[in-house]
């Protein structure tokens, strides 16, 4: 029986087909989405150790793998969720209990002699705070169903990138839209990103947070622990970071006439917090990648509402690659209008000797 389409036309409608379903099972996905980021993620954090024993002293790829993924689950999941769950029970408390932070801003008010805003808007802020930070950390009381799937889904993605990398890796360069120099180019991107926002940025993060709560404990301000929580949070965010910390908690000792306190605070902050994250970058520059400040803090804002607390990581990735297939693009773009230009000059050639 002969085919009603003719096969420009079967070509159209199976392309068209694939992005349907490609669309369906998206959607069916949506919720789940962090799961395989992450465990894109954790892919490139772990294949030199994978590597390094699997590959080149041929030890076992499942107990290689599981390993991985246990050293994952306790070193990094569980801290991470603990970080998150004090984070969200301490904005949770002040969101509730208002008045400690009315008066932290009327002390503020009094020192700088400027009304901030009305003590109904601060209320209204901080309700929402605590909301939005609850729906971005990951939170055991609100969906720990939830949380369980996404993370055994990552997991088991990881598992079998690993234990079938190669049939991974050669799946990925056929069917890519990408020649092999852009999926290089790509490739290099990822590692840089993750690098640069896994590795270091939560190395330098990591020690910001820890001094940031050292400091402040030190000098006696309440809550210490949780504003370390905080600041190794913020310190994610370029330039900003953990001065939004210690910051105001100076400047809140100053107003109360604490003034020992508050100097040491700011000190500290200016001279030692402040310059550890440039001399711990310049330690680990050769293992983070080259990312732009900026590239870092518009990924950030993209990705953070989008993709919860992992958009830390995912945001600026997703930035990067844009601007890598935009200079592939442009160098695409250059390599045709030469080979046009080589073309015309070759039949102009042509046309000359033949008069």
């Amino acid at each position: 029986m002969t085919n009603i389409y003719t096969p420009q036309q079967q070509r159209i409608l199976l392309i068209a087909s694939l992005i349907i379903i490609a669309g369906f099972i998206l959607f069916g996905l949506r919720g789940y989405t962090t799961a395989f980021l992450g465990a894109g993620v954790l892919y490139v954090v772990f294949r030199p150790w994978f590597t390094a024993l699997a590959i080149k002293r041929n030890w076992n790829r499942s107990l290689v793998t599981s390993l991985l993924i246990v050293f994952a689950l306790v070193v990094i999941i569980m801290p991470f969720l603990t970080l998150s769950l004090l984070l969200i029970d301490r904005i949770q408390y002040y969101s509730q209990h208002t008045e400690d932070i009315l008066k932290l801003v009327k002390q503020a008010e009094d020192l700088t002699g400027y009304k901030i805003t009305s003590q109904q808007n601060i209320q209204t802020i901080l309700r929402q705070g605590g909301t939005y930070a609850s729906q971005l950390l990951p939170s055991l009381a609100g969906g720990a169903l939830d949380f369980i799937v996404i993370i055994g889904l990552m997991f088991f993605t990881l598992y079998f990138m690993f234990v079938q990398q190669e049939s991974f890796q050669k799946g990925l360069q056929k069917y890519l839209p990408f020649k092999k120099d852009t999926q290089k180019e790509l490739s290099e991107s990822l590692k840089n990103n993750v690098n640069a926002n896994v590795l270091g940025q939560a190395l330098v993060s990591l020690v910001q947070g820890v001094l940031t709560g050292i400091t402040l404990w030190i000098f006696g301000v309440p809550d210490s622990p949780f504003w370390g929580v905080v600041a190794f949070f913020l310190a994610f965010i370029p330039v900003l970071g953990t001065p939004l910390v210690w910051g105001p908690a100076g400047l809140i000792q100053l107003s109360q006439g604490n003034t020992t306190q508050g100097v040491g605070i700011l000190l500290v902050g200016v001279i030692v917090i402040i310059n550890i994250d440039n001399l711990l970058r310049i330690m680990l520059a050769k293992r983070m990648g080259d990312i732009h400040p900026l590239v870092t803090l518009a990924g950030i804002v993209l990705g953070v509402p989008i993709f919860g607390i992992i958009g830390l990581v995912i945001g600026p990735l997703l930035l990067s690659y844009f601007i890598v297939l935009i200079h592939v693009f442009e160098r695409e773009n250059r390599k045709q209008e030469k080979e046009v230009a080589a073309a015309e000059e070759r039949v102009e050639k042509a046309a000359e000797r033949s008069t």
